[in-house]
């Protein structure tokens, strides 16, 4: 929690100060005392209330004191909010491997079907940008709210060759920094900040983010730790979905999912892991470790999902944790309400125990 004003601060010098007139106001009417001769009398006139009850009234309006002085330096906490400018960057592995059949009816249309369902339950409001990457990365659709844009780029999708993570995020960084100008592109160099520690909490992060989905460790490019600390220097966070399981599959893609380049020149297989259209099993490897780092670094999250139900559910669910950040809110008020309830239940307190006997009407003669 943090002021606005923090120099108001110093209204709450005012408790002690009642404090010490109280005190010394005491001390006085023990100097002026009349001395009597019966300590019975006294007693007899006195109230009858207990030393806490006399406290009470006493400590409620102190502690309203607080709470008011509190209120006057306007606080703020700083909490998790939606942001009414997110925009999301889905990079979405398009390697060779992703022709597996581990996923019916193989994991390319299982992730199809899942970044439509994605797209489609998102607010109109919400910008969404496509990367697709194999060997290499390349931005299909600049973040937008076109959602018929969006779902036409990722029925497009096409397998090839090689799997480029790391600069999949960086690629994702770049089209961040189109939209947002408080976030500086991967070739600026941002000096001490670039450095691979993680992002920090304390300082909040930008509305935009990216999920990386990829059923596969990387093989080409620049490592995706790396390119993680670059989104971190950024305040970026990246959320990274593995997809698949590591039981061999063969290897099936149609017609239609297969790009020019996937084949090797002797009809061999793709270079991402896996044959052509009826190739071998093989097993899948995910590089979690890395996917988990890359999470942690930039304050992201790693999720894994083995089949089509799970990737459904991971994608529909990243809405609750993409479309939060960090924003300073000033609860000034909560203080304030707080400090007069105290102040008042304290003042009616002391009236209420102060007030004398009722006095009983006199019968009429």
């Amino acid at each position: 929690m943090s002021f606005s004003w923090p120099w108001a601060l110093a209204a709450v010098l005012a408790v002690p100060l009642l404090l010490v007139a109280r005190w010394w106001l005491n001390r006085r009417r023990k100097r002026s005392a009349v001395t009597v001769s019966s300590v019975a009398l006294i007693r007899a006139a006195l109230p009858g209330r207990t030393a806490w009850r006399r406290r009470i009234p006493v400590y409620l309006l102190l502690a309203g004191m607080i709470a008011l002085a509190g209120g006057l330096a306007r606080p703020q906490a700083t909490v998790s909010v939606p942001s009414n400018n997110t925009s999301i960057l889905l990079a979405i592995d398009v390697s060779g491997s992703m022709c597996s059949t581990d996923v019916e009816p193989n994991r390319l249309a299982a992730a199809i079907d899942a970044a439509r369902e994605f797209v489609e339950k998102q607010g109109d409001g919400t910008k969404i940008g496509l990367v697709a990457f194999s060997g290499i990365a390349g931005l299909l659709v600049p973040p937008t709210t076109d959602k018929d844009q969006l779902l036409d780029a990722i029925d497009t999708l096409k397998t090839s060759r090689g799997t480029a993570i790391g600069q999949a995020i960086l690629t994702s960084i770049d089209a961040i920094a189109e939209m947002n100008p408080d976030v500086a592109a991967t070739g600026v160099d941002l000096g001490d900040s670039a450095t691979g520690t993680a992002a920090d909490p304390s300082l909040g992060y930008e509305p935009d983010t990216i999920v990386v989905l990829t059923d596969g460790s990387n093989t080409t490019g620049v490592d995706p730790v790396t390119a993680a600390e670059q989104a971190a220097a950024r305040r970026l966070r990246v959320f990274t979905i593995g997809f698949g399981t590591t039981e061999p599959a063969q290897m099936v893609c149609t017609a239609d999912q297969v790009s020019g380049d996937s084949f090797q020149s002797g009809g061999g297989g793709f270079g991402g892991g896996g044959g052509g259209g009826g190739g071998r099993g093989r097993t899948q490897e995910i590089d979690e470790d890395a996917l988990t780092q890359v999470a942690d670094l930039t304050g992201g999250k790693y999720f894994k999902a083995e089949d089509a139900d799970q990737l459904v559910g991971v994608l529909t669910d990243l809405p609750s944790e993409i479309g939060l950040h960090k924003e300073k809110v000033e609860i000034s008020v909560w203080f304030l309400l707080l400090g007069a309830m105290l102040a008042f239940s304290g003042v009616g307190l002391s009236l209420w125990w102060s007030r004398g006997p009722a006095v009983p009407a006199r019968p009429r003669t």
